[in-house]
This record gives structure tokens, sequence and C-alpha cells, in this order.
């Protein structure tokens, strides 16, 4: 398809959707976006500073995805709809699963109601589901070679992972039941700046600028791929515009690393010692290793991951957390939910 001409983007305020507002408008400067986001505890527009005033056809509408009203209006407006919005926190998920149900669920359900609707009006508009390797389980720890593909059968383990599986598997069957122009992306840890920390690395990081502990589950040897954020933006370009309907396409950075390598890793770019270590239980249900297999979107679409290696990508990400105190510190008391009222008067 030609380049998008309106974006609808669901959950733009937080750690992936600010980073792909900021992308898109970079990269596809006549293109109208409009940035959909419920502004829960973990949407931020301090994310989104200045975006607004550079780009005329950037648009934020506060609001839920499952209020149909709402959706039917803003995907009316679209040609392309980008779903990031998603409850995403494994252990927020353990306390209390409802709230992933009704946004990661209820939302998707609510967003390919109202894309049929634009189907059945002779308008079609793409639909990229944005989703997660968490569907697909766990690997073992033993067989390095292992990777998911996107033929790897789900098997999620946690309530957040269950949540996104069910999404997938709506969004499949409204792709083979009605003949959306729908397809999913799924993606490995994501890391990079804005991200919310409650996440391991700017966790981590923010802690130890505070004279604080790390918190490092079990043993530490689980194994994650890791993912710069904005290596994750332009695939989920490039799905949107060259993305065959109905096709998964797994998103990776080829760039394995055990929790303890990381937290290792972490400790000597901030110039700590391992006596800064927290060893906490492990998390219920902790899957043991992530590998994406990300030949498909390589084949298909010419994607390839290009700034995620280590340990440069890592050490970037480091340095913007150390050097932005003003954004984080007031994440962690919970000033930055006052930005909202600054700037909308509500």
């Amino acid at each position: 398809m030609p380049e998008p001409g309106h974006i609808l983007l669901t959950g733009g305020a937080g750690f992936i959707g600010a980073n792909f507002v900021r992308y898109v408008l970079a990269e596809r400067p006549g293109v109208r976006l409009t940035n959909l986001d419920a502004l829960t505890y973990s949407g931020n527009l301090e994310n989104l500073a200045g975006v607004a005033e550079a780009h005329a056809g950037y648009r934020f509408v506060r609001g839920d995805v499952t209020d149909a009203e709402l959706v039917g209006r803003l995907v009316a407006e679209a040609d392309v709809v980008v779903h990031m919005a998603a409850e995403s926190h494994v252990d927020r998920s353990i306390l209390d699963s409802r709230p992933f149900i009704v946004t990661n669920v209820l939302g998707t359900q609510t967003l390919l109601d109202a894309v049929r609707r634009r189907q059945r009006e002779g308008a079609p508009v793409r639909f990229v589901h944005v989703s997660t390797d968490e569907v697909y389980g766990s690997l073992p720890l033993d067989d390095p070679e292992e990777r998911f593909t996107e033929e790897t059968p789900l098997a999620p383990n946690s309530p957040y992972a269950a949540s996104k599986a069910a999404a997938d598997l709506l969004v499949r069957a409204y792709h083979h039941t009605f003949g959306l122009e729908a397809m999913i992306t799924r993606c490995s840890n994501n890391f990079g700046p804005y991200q919310f920390p409650e996440k391991v690395i700017p966790l981590f990081v923010t802690n130890l600028v505070e004279g604080a502990q790390v918190p490092l589950y079990g043993d530490g040897l689980n194994v994650r791929d890791w993912l710069h954020v904005l290596d994750h933006c332009e695939a989920v370009l490039a799905v949107a515009e060259r993305g065959r309907a109905g096709e998964v396409y797994n998103i990776g950075g080829n760039n394995e690393r055990s929790n303890l390598e990381l937290t290792r890793t972490i400790l000597e770019l901030m110039g700590q010692g391992p006596e800064m270590i927290r060893r906490v239980p492990d998390r219920p249900g902790h899957d043991r290793r992530y590998a994406i297999d990300a030949g498909k979107i390589a084949r298909e679409l010419g994607w390839r991951p290009t700034r995620s290696a280590w340990p440069g990508a890592l050490a970037e990400t480091v340095a913007w957390y150390r050097d932005n105190p003003g954004w984080w510190k007031r994440v962690k008391s919970g000033e930055y939910r006052e930005y909202y009222k600054r700037q909308y008067g509500g």
C-alpha cells in the first residue's frame, strides 16, 4: 500500500507508543496521526512534550479503547490503525487480571468491530495488532538454538500473556471470518527512553542513581531477547505499510541476555558492584527463556534490527535515564499525573 495518510494509534502516551509517535512523524512528515490514550498509570504526556507544537498533523485524544462510540468516530477518519494500548506488566496481572482482560481483550474487540464497520462501508482499514513474544510461553535454557517462530503454538503462562493471546486470536478470527486487513506483530523485550520505571532497566538505573539496591528475581538465569524500541517502531511501520493481511510477524533484537548478565552490565555501566544486588523470591510462573526468530520479517519486508546491539545500545539507554532525572523522578513520585491537568485543564 502507499504510505498511510492518517494513522490512528492507540496507547501512544506509553513507552513504545510515544516512541512510535516520534519515529513516524520524523520518518513520514506528511502523515496525520491521532493518538488515543486513556492515560492510565503508565500513560505520560510528558513523553510527547513538544510533539503537537512541531507537527500540525498530530492530535491527542484522551479516551478508552473500550468506548465504542469514540473508537468508531476515530476509526472512521483513519486508513491505518496501530493498536498498542494494553495493560502490560506481568506482576500487576498476577495481582489483578481483570484490567488486562478489559483493556487487552475487550478493547481489541471494540477496535476490530469499528474496522469491520468501515469495511462494510467500502473503506477498508489496515489493522496492526502489536502483541508480545510472551504469548508463546517459555523455551528451555538447555537448547540455545530453539527460537519462537510465527508457527510456534500459543502457550501463555501469565494472565497478561493470556490476555494478549486472546486478543491475537480475535484478530486472526476477524481476518478469516470478515476479511479484515489485519496483521499481528510479536516483539521481544523492548528497551530505550521513556520506559515506565517499573520495568527492569529503568528501575535498576534509577534505583542505583538514588543509592538503592536492584531487586533480582530468583537465580537470575531467565533469558530475554532485548530489542531497542526504535527498531521495534521501524518494524511496526514496515508491517503497517507492506505487511500481508492475515500474517504474524515476529520482531526480535538478536540480543539474548540472562537477567543476571543484564544486571551485572548495568552495575558496571553505573560504576557499582555486586553488593547492590538484592535477591528477591522469583515471580510465580516466571518463564525461563524467550528467543525470537525474526527471519520472516527480514525475508518479506527487509527489516532487521540496527539499533539493539550491546553494549552500545544499553549504554546509551542507561545514559538517557542517568541524564534525565527530572523525567523519571516525576514518574516515580506521581507528579507526572499533573502534566495533563496543566496542559489540558482537567
